[in-house]
């Protein structure tokens, strides 16, 4: 049975909710851990959504589309490279935002600021060691992210820590879908209304199993961690002023605008 799982804002506090139409069941509790359906129904409309989980590890997996790994060496004039074994790393919780919120570009961003329209795997129940099959009985759900990059900064940065990871870098959400099959999905970005990408959500080089299988080697998963998946294409620049929707079948439109750091 499809959920649609939120973390939203109202009259001060935060809370989680289940999305049913154009209302907002409230829950007592998380849906990753125990939870109780309230008897309060807020309308969508009224609410503030949120990122729609506050992540205890932020994994996410570079080159895992085949054309956007070869696009992306043609702008760096080298030759393409397929990794063997997927390639993940970490990003920061500070650098979250929900749909509708603002991008913000730091004053001394240069002109390479870049959006990736990404599925994201949430995490439902603790795991180690699984194969890609059992990685995916730990899947909760599913929602977007949006991975923005200052690609100097990228390159100069190895750590990432201003390149990828700065403050309102990573739009998430507009909430989690469960029992969605990734493989049917199809991903589309809009740039001030215009579409640019259209691409198989599931025409990946590691699929979602095979990377949560991967992370769980060495890494003890918890509910609420999220697995973003990586893009495909290559991304144009953002500029102050753009408004970037990324939009997957099934799940929703995550939607931001970009604004210039004022100091």
């Amino acid at each position: 049975m499809v959920m649609i799982f939120c973390r939203f804002e109202h009259a001060g506090r935060i809370s989680f909710g289940i999305v049913e139409g154009t209302h907002v069941l409230c829950l007592k509790g998380s849906p990753f851990d125990a939870y109780t359906k309230t008897e309060e129904v807020l309308a969508l409309a009224e609410v503030k959504l949120l990122h729609p989980v506050v992540p205890p590890t932020f994994y996410a997996i570079g080159s895992n589309y085949k054309s956007h790994i070869i696009e992306r060496s043609k702008v760096k004039a080298v030759a393409p490279k397929f990794y063997d074994r997927p390639r993940v790393g970490y990003r920061a919780n500070s650098a979250l935002i929900g749909s509708g919120e603002t991008i913000v570009k730091p004053r001394d961003a240069g002109t390479e600021f870049q959006y990736e329209g990404e599925l994201v795997a949430v995490i439902g129940k603790k795991g180690r060691n699984l194969t890609p099959e059992a990685a995916m009985d730990c899947v909760l759900g599913w929602t977007i992210g949006n991975d923005i990059s200052e690609r100097t900064w990228q390159k100069n940065d190895p750590t990432n820590l201003r390149g990828k990871n700065a403050d309102t870098f990573k739009p998430m959400g507009p909430w989690i879908v469960t029992d969605l099959d990734y493989t049917t999905m199809r991903t589309q970005v809009h740039l001030n209304g215009k579409k640019l990408h259209d691409f198989d959500t599931g025409n990946m080089l590691f699929t979602p199993g095979e990377v949560i299988a991967e992370i769980s080697r060495y890494n003890t998963l918890s509910p609420g961690d999220v697995i973003w998946l990586g893009t495909d294409e290559l991304p144009v620049n953002l500029v102050p002023g753009d408004q970037i929707d990324i939009e997957i079948s099934g799940i929703g439109k995550l939607s931001n605008q970009v604004a210039l750091e004022v100091k």
